[in-house]
């Protein structure tokens, strides 16, 4: 029986901002329903203790999260939640005190990374405030993340935006340094019990128009991870938004024979021989950090 550490669910492929670094689904816009978030639950429950709602989309934007987040709770699982923070004024009451929810990661990059952005100073208050709130009367851990760094060191646009961002955090939690001068990039940092800050490059989504690679390394995909697409639809890893590598629908077929199909397979033993059999892992640019190890 194979078991993951991180299983995503989508639970909308709505989302309520247009990042730059975020490619637009095309797939329908649409929710889950409370039924099939239960009946997918059911099915990967031999699999994963884990569940994140992520892939595409803003799970805060879904009218019933605290539904979903109780379901998760009454059926044994600890949910991670990526959001970019914004809905907050709306959902912070649907989050606050559920048992369920483990870990929520804040995407503070998104605030710089859509066009209509205003009030930096407005959203990055809301968001402290929420999680001053939530870590008092739990045990949530929080993690924000600034994933826009460049390969070729940050623009001083760029590096002046994040610096009012970390000023901000710093104030909130009284450091008497300046993160960027600590944090490592592609490493984080803790600010407070149970509150961390990663700094990263921006990655690029995979797509099927990129250019191809000669195929070699090493992917997670179906080893620790996998997801499935608000429709249905199973995929070997969060990066496939668009649902290229269709294992098949769960609410065709059951859970444990998709991942133990032909598809699967194939993908599962390319990567135990370091090869990418799918044109869409060869067109990946997250693969290459694994390189040839595990």
């Amino acid at each position: 029986m194979k078991k993951f550490k991180k299983f995503y669910i989508e639970t909308t492929s709505i989302c309520n901002l247009a990042c730059s670094f975020c490619p637009p689904t095309q797939r329908q816009a649409q929710f889950i329903k409370l039924e099939d978030f239960r009946k997918i639950l059911d099915e990967i429950k031999p699999h994963t203790d884990y569940i994140y709602f992520h892939v595409k989309g803003e799970p805060l934007l879904h009218p019933k999260i605290d539904q979903l987040l109780d379901v998760s709770h009454e059926k044994g699982f600890k949910v991670n939640i990526t959001t970019n923070g914004t809905l907050l004024h709306k959902a912070a009451h649907k989050l606050l005190g559920k048992p369920a929810l483990r870990q929520i990661n804040f995407s503070l990059h998104s605030f710089d990374g859509h066009e209509g952005s205003t009030d930096r100073e407005e959203y990055i208050t809301s968001v402290l405030s929420f999680v001053r709130e939530a870590t008092a009367i739990s045990d949530l851990i929080v993690s924000f993340r600034l994933w826009n760094l460049t390969q070729d060191n940050e623009t001083n646009l760029q590096r002046s935006r994040n610096r009012a961002t970390l000023e901000l955090i710093e104030r909130e939690f009284g450091l008497d340094f300046r993160i960027e001068e600590k944090v490592i990039p592609g490493s984080g940092i803790k600010l407070a019990e149970r509150v961390y800050l990663n700094q990263d490059h921006e990655f690029d989504w995979p797509s099927l128009t990129a250019p191809e690679d000669d195929g070699r390394g090493f992917c997670h995909a179906l080893r620790n991870q996998a997801g499935i697409l608000v429709d249905g639809t199973v995929i070997p890893c969060c990066l496939d938004g668009e649902g290229v590598i269709n294992l098949g629908n769960v609410h065709n077929i059951p859970f444990s024979e998709i991942i133990e199909g032909e598809r699967a397979t194939r993908l599962y033993e390319g990567f135990s021989q370091r090869i990418a059999v799918e044109e869409l892992c060869r067109k990946c640019g997250y693969r290459k950090r694994f390189g040839g190890a595990e």
